[in-house]
């Protein structure tokens, strides 16, 4: 990163986009997913590939022809607007939710409105009265975008930790 692009991430910036993801995950646990969804830009992509365990490969074990899900801002939309609707069964009772986001590092981009913001998360989940807790944690890589005075998510890449994901549903947005 050249010293010239490295100066203009200011502390106010990093502050800012931190509380974007924490108003994110606010959102999310609160179930504000119409508010949620204003956070994202139009042209939205949203993925998390696979993770598979071979022998030998290291830590590039992500899968490069399938995913758990590839999804544009529509896509998240209409699985949103579900989530307020009777037929949405997995969320009945709703379950207890929180959004863990932590290490969040910002970069420069060379466009002076978009910056990488990579982060680790943990999602953690429970239903009803059991005790049993799902969770899920990993790390997501960003590029957050300034629109007029607004900072918004333009692409998010999600790396689960997990080859096998335990969680009953991927009704939950990470």
């Amino acid at each position: 990163m050249t010293s010239e692009l490295k100066n203009k991430l200011t502390p106010e910036i990093l502050m800012e986009i931190t509380n974007l993801l924490n108003l994110e995950a606010y959102y999310l646990d609160n179930r504000k997913y119409k508010e949620w969804l204003e956070l994202l830009t139009e042209d939205l992509v949203y993925r998390m590939p696979l993770r598979e365990t071979v022998e030998g490969v290291g830590v590039d074990d992500l899968a490069t022809d399938s995913s758990f899900f590839d999804e544009t801002k529509k896509s998240l939309t209409t699985r949103a607007n579900r989530l307020y609707t009777k037929s949405a069964w997995v969320e009945n009772p709703a379950t207890r939710q929180r959004h863990f986001i932590s290490n969040i590092m910002v970069e420069m981009t060379s466009n002076p409105d978009e910056y990488k913001v990579r982060s680790y998360f943990l999602f953690q989940r429970s239903r009803g009265s059991t005790h049993d807790i799902e969770q899920l944690f990993g790390e997501r890589n960003d590029t957050i975008r300034k629109i007029g005075d607004e900072y918004r998510i333009s692409t998010r890449t999600i790396y689960p930790d997990q080859s096998v994901i335990t969680t009953m549903n991927m009704s939950m947005f990470l």
